[in-house]
């Protein structure tokens, strides 16, 4: 791979060829290919960051994929263009991935106004690709004013894509009161619109209650943000049910989020949690890939395992071991 045969132009000209090439680019861990990603992005970085970010996510098995084909066919029948960027769970023992979203989504993945890209999580933390991030700027640049990103919905998923975009969509099959009692209240709270899906035919009576029971549940919760409250909506992908609601309120709380300068502290916060993120990262890879440091750690970490060391003073040791010490210098003891 190399950044050549990404021109920066022919991306911004929105060539689907490139932009797939370059986030292939950005998913690389070749160092050559991680300058080659450094300077494309930098590039495009002028261009980025004027689509409405959508996270969704839900249990597996709640229709994430499937709502998304019916509401991308919406937006794109609209006149958006619209990328999703879907986390697909990878094996922690193969590292293998099922990256089955281009099937799961057949309709939307072939209009020429969308653009579906799976990516493995791996081992990132919360399921999402480490370089999500960037392919966010990319299809930004490429012109697609809606980005969607799909998380696998378990573990700290949730978190790590609130991190990442402006309206958070959390999907819930219809319970009731049963299933409100499996929904972790940290989920509730990241939740900017709630969706009860599967609104249709002998389900709808449990989807109506549903609502009531979220609703109920949201007035006991403080809003992420002051006068923004979250919605709850009934939605069916099969009978396209509540989409375009779905849409309006989505584009109605973005707006809102403007208006009041939320949206600007959001994603200064999310910038710099990135850069922070990013910082663990990089260290973490030069120390892997230094073998006079990977040695060191490998040390250290048999201490801990052994309990001859504390996981914290023995990392401040390592830390301090590669990059010098720095005791005195706002470390905590």
């Amino acid at each position: 791979m190399s950044a050549r045969k990404v021109k920066p132009e022919t991306l911004l000209a929105t060539d689907r060829r490139a932009l797939a090439r370059a986030i292939t680019l950005v998913e690389s861990t070749r160092a050559a290919d991680r300058l080659e990603a450094e300077a494309l992005l930098t590039h495009i970085l002028p261009y980025a960051g004027r689509a409405i970010r959508i996270g969704i996510s839900g249990a597996p098995g709640v229709g994430k994929s499937t709502f998304i084909e019916a509401f991308g066919g919406h937006l794109t029948g609209a006149g958006r263009k619209v990328a999703v960027l879907a986390v697909d769970p990878s094996s922690r023992r193969s590292g293998g991935s099922i990256l089955g979203d281009k099937t799961r989504m057949e309709c939307l993945s072939r209009d020429p106004s969308a653009f579906i890209r799976p990516s493995p999580a791996g081992t990132t933390l919360g399921g999402v690709a480490r370089r999500t991030h960037e392919a966010i700027l990319l299809v930004e640049a490429a012109g697609f004013d809606v980005v969607i990103v799909e998380t696998v919905g378990v573990g700290q998923s949730e978190t790590a894509v609130a991190d990442m975009v402006d309206v958070f969509l959390l999907l819930i099959s219809p319970g009731g009161g049963d299933e409100l009692q499996g929904i972790k209240r940290g989920v509730m709270e990241l939740a900017d619109l709630i969706l009860v899906t599967k609104g249709d035919g002998d389900l709808m009576a449990a989807a109506n209650r549903a609502v009531a029971d979220y609703r109920a549940a949201l007035h006991l919760m403080r809003p992420k943000f002051p006068g923004l409250a979250a919605k709850v909506m009934v939605v069916s992908a099969l009978t396209g049910t509540g989409v375009e609601a779905a849409w309006q309120a989505i584009t109605r709380f973005h707006g809102e989020l403007g208006a009041g300068g939320h949206l600007k502290a959001l994603r200064d916060h999310q910038a710099r949690r990135w850069f922070w993120t990013e910082v663990e990262a990089v260290l973490a890879d030069a120390i892997a890939n230094d073998p006079a440091a990977a040695a060191e750690a490998s040390r250290i970490e048999a201490d801990v395992v052994a309990g001859r060391a504390l996981p914290h003073s023995a990392a401040r040791g390592l830390i301090a071991s590669v990059l010098g010490s720095l005791d005195g210098k706002g470390m905590a003891p």
